[in-house]
């Protein structure tokens, strides 16, 4: 029997006793954990389709270790600019093994409570903030790690706190006019932030 199961907002496959890398889990190491975004279940030659989810089903595992993956380099170049900025990555990853899988039997209490959770992932979508000039991926995951998800949420903050917020992200960072950027991200003006973009430098004038 194999599942096909959402966890962490990826997709994956998998089988009894398979260990899976998935994003980092808040479940301690050594708990069990359970996914009830089951989107297909397959056994021999029976095949159960969600709509999108099958009601009832659940993929049951247990927390092995967190761990993070291998270092990724970033580069931007920017030709006749001399714009360049290099940053190291890894991602933050949870190892997990599967214990179960169910196609029906799952706790409803636990769907019960996604519409709680809902409306407040609504509210704080996440903006894309590697759109802003001189922001890379690395900046960004600190930048949301510290409750700045949003272009409107950037654009509030004083340049001064946002350098405080990323100094631990090695690289001369001169944050002046990432509100300002943020600001015309916010109230749509793409053109006139791609134009303003062209004439800067790592962020800056």
């Amino acid at each position: 029997m194999y599942a096909i199961v959402e966890i962490a907002g990826h997709q994956f496959k998998v089988e009894k006793d398979q260990r899976v890398f998935v994003n980092r889990l808040q479940t301690e190491e050594g708990q069990e954990v359970s996914f009830d975004n089951v989107l297909l279940i397959g056994d021999g030659d029976k095949i159960t389709v969600g709509a999108p989810a099958i009601d009832g089903a659940q993929v049951g595992a247990k927390v092995l270790k967190h761990l993070k993956g291998d270092k990724v380099i970033v580069f931007k170049k920017k030709r006749r600019k001399g714009y360049r900025v290099k940053n190291g990555h890894r991602q933050s990853l949870t190892e997990i093994v599967i214990e179960s899988i169910a196609a029906s039997g799952g706790k409803k209490e636990a769907k019960k409570a996604e519409p709680k959770a809902k409306p407040a992932a609504k509210a704080t979508k996440a903006d894309d903030l590697k759109k802003i000039e001189g922001i890379g991926p690395k900046i960004a995951e600190t930048l949301v790690a510290a409750g700045v998800v949003t272009f409107a949420d950037l654009a509030k903050a004083e340049p001064a706190k946002i350098s405080e917020i990323i100094a631990d992200v090695r690289g001369n960072h001169v944050t002046d006019t990432w509100p300002a950027q943020a600001k015309l991200a916010a109230d749509g003006k793409w053109d006139e932030l791609k134009k303003w973009q062209d004439e800067l430098d790592g962020g800056k004038a």
